[in-house]
């Protein structure tokens, strides 16, 4: 397997968590000591119409909104800790 071209040391710096969709290009997610890794598999929408992108989209920004909400709950639980 090899990595993808954008993925770079820089840019995972100032992450925490890193979602990535699992590839069938063959590309591997690089990883990084300390972060929080979610493989999101999802369904590849290239060529279909509006209302099939629909549900891809919906459950993108539930994963999202859910990634969120946990990183909200560890930024509050770590700033109780201290």
């Amino acid at each position: 397997m090899s990595t993808a071209p954008d993925l770079e040391y820089d840019q995972h710096r100032p992450v925490v968590s890193v979602a990535h969709r699992g590839d069938p290009a063959g590309y591997a997610c690089p990883i990084f000591p300390g972060k929080r890794y979610e493989e999101w598999v999802l369904n590849d929408p290239a060529g279909w119409d509006v209302a099939g992108v629909r549900p891809v989209r919906d459950d993108i920004e539930r994963r999202v909104r859910g990634l969120l909400d946990g990183l909200k709950r560890h930024t509050a639980a770590t700033a109780t800790a201290l």
